[in-house]
């Protein structure tokens, strides 16, 4: 296991350099956000030096396809150009995009994604429920000290509601939901004002979705503990501005650690279901386009402080965003502080996946050291890929037997669901998408079109990186055929002009003639010289040890 994390360690990270300018878009049903941020790498820590945002409703999808609407599309991609822009004026040297609950929901969701890459260029990350929870718990950390103390936070959407307990360390729980204030008030609310029954309704249900949740945070309580409710993102902080305009006739310059209790929630909310979206628009304190959902958002967060018991919430402006840089910074190796733990992650969700398959993690951790022995020998030459690349060519190396779980046959094709199925924390859908799919051609075929895992992705960089990082699995799978070690180490070198790869074998014991390590790698090595372009000549070194001197 430590050699595990030491070979995840030991990935070269991008050179630090003073106050670096990182952009970060959030695609939320709602509203698409960007913050742009100054990071000061000796620190480290960052600082806000723009933010963008554009209330462009991607939740309100089709009726009866649930697909996003070609209008709400040629809007956000309009925005994003926008965006782009800004973020090239500030000098980002790049920007990171997500998209959240409505984009993984909607049908032509990743057509939308792969419109906005051949358009603006843009890449931007689907990623799961439960990644967007620990992405938002990352932004909290960022922006609020816990003291080691249990918070529960609550970041409201318009598509979804994610609940996190944490307390400075790993997050306990990560949970998302389906409730949101978009979702809620296209799907429940008709009049306005809205009618008893409707309100009642409204109630019940944002209830009953959170229960699960809630319960789920309770049960992973240690006696005693009483944790305080932090509050983020848009329907809450429009909330706490009213609060305090109301409370105290301005607003705080800073909402970050602005309180409000339980009980002035719940007079407002009163108020606000007696109101029509004109009459909400006349609130001092009310952003532009929040007067429709906020009863939504408002009664939501009623709920959840009923069920768990909450007397106050706790703004924090930090969230999603933020989390999208903490993360960047944490896996391009500039935080080395309390957070640290956090930039394992990926390494700590692959792991604990070939854990719950009953992976041989002996063997998988031979194999990924040969794969990336490979990568790193290779790069350069026969292929240019980099520290993104490498780690997902690790992930899949340590996954690419789980499919024996299910069934010996085929197991390489049950391997891909398994992983792509897995909830890999730490990684995009587009990741997980690729690491399953490379896993999935360790053995037989190679990738074809025809393919549906292969079909899922959906650009041609992303096939390239399959394709490749496949035949690099393949032949390390070969070098450890009988799955005793009987290959201590191997050294390439690549001759241009002959378009050659000659592959020196060091054995682990002299005597070992490792007969059939290279009787299997000579039986792989087509998928790898197709798709290279070279010819592999492999040779048996007589001594065990190497020399690279």
């Amino acid at each position: 296991m430590l050699d595990l994390v030491s070979s995840w360690e030991s990935v070269p990270t991008q050179p630090s350099k003073q106050h670096r300018i990182i952009a970060a878009i959030d695609l939320g049903t709602n509203s698409l956000h960007m913050v742009v941020v100054k990071i000061d790498p000796t620190l480290p820590a960052f600082s806000i030096i723009a933010r963008e945002k554009e209330t462009v409703r991607l939740g309100d999808r089709h009726l009866t396809t649930g697909e996003l609407k070609p209008e709400i599309i040629k809007k956000a991609i309009a925005a994003l150009g926008r965006f782009q822009e800004v973020a090239k004026t500030i000098n980002a040297e790049t920007i990171i995009a997500v998209a959240t609950s409505a984009v993984r929901e909607a049908p032509n969701g990743k057509d939308f994604l792969h419109t906005i890459e051949t358009e603006l260029g843009l890449s931007v990350n689907l990623i799961s429920g439960q990644e967007e929870a620990r992405r938002i718990y990352l932004g909290v950390l960022s922006g609020m000290e816990f003291n080691n103390q249990p918070h529960t936070i609550i970041d409201i959407g318009g598509g979804s509601t994610e609940l996190i307990l944490g307390d400075s360390q790993q997050a306990r729980i990560l949970t998302s939901t389906k409730v949101g204030a978009v979702r809620l008030t296209s799907e429940l609310i008709t009049t306005d004002p809205i009618n008893n029954t409707e309100f009642q309704y409204l109630q019940a249900f944002a209830r009953g979705m959170l229960e699960r949740s809630v319960e789920e945070i309770l049960a992973n309580l240690e006696f005693g503990e009483s944790p305080r409710l932090v509050g983020t993102a848009g329907t809450i902080e429009t909330l706490a501005m009213i609060h305090a305009r109301e409370k105290s006739g301005v607003i705080p310059s800073t909402l970050n650690g602005y309180q409000f209790n339980f009980k002035d929630l719940q007079e407002l909310v009163n108020r606000l279901r007696k109101l029509s979206n004109s009459e909400k628009a006349e609130i001092p304190g009310m952003p532009e386009k929040r007067p429709e959902v906020i009863l939504a958002g408002a009664v939501i967060l009623q709920e959840a402080m009923t069920l768990l018991g909450s007397e106050s919430v706790t703004v924090c402006e930090r969230s999603l965003r933020e989390g999208v840089i903490v993360d960047w910074m944490l896996t391009h190796g500039l935080i080395e502080d309390k957070l640290r733990y956090q930039s394992s992650v990926r390494e700590r969700n692959v792991l604990k996946l070939a854990d719950k398959y009953h992976i041989n993690l002996e063997y998988s951790d031979r194999v990924a050291k040969f794969a990336e022995s490979l990568f790193d020998q290779t790069q350069g030459t026969l292929h240019h890929w980099g520290t993104d690349e490498r780690q997902m060519l690790w992930a899949a190396a340590i996954l690419h037997n789980c499919g024996h779980y299910i069934s010996h046959s085929s197991h390489h094709k049950h391997s891909y669901y398994l992983i792509r199925n897995g909830e890999l924390l730490g990684y995009t859908e587009t990741e997980i998408e690729i690491i399953a799919n490379i896993a999935r051609y360790h053995r037989k075929s190679p990738p074809k079109k025809k393919h549906e895992s292969y079909q899922n992705l959906l650009t041609k960089q992303q096939r390239q990186i399959v394709s490749q990082l496949s035949a690099i699995l393949r032949l390390a799978v070969a070098l450890d055929r009988r799955q005793i070690g009987a290959i201590s180490q191997m050294q390439c070198e690549y001759y241009s002009q002959l378009r050659q790869v000659n592959m020196l074998i060091f054995p682990s014991q002299s005597d070992d003639d490792c007969a059939l390590e290279l009787w299997s790698l000579d039986y792989k090595k087509g998928v790898f010289e197709e798709e290279f372009g070279v010819k592999l000549v492999a040779n048996l070194e007589k001594s065990s040890i190497a020399n690279f001197s």
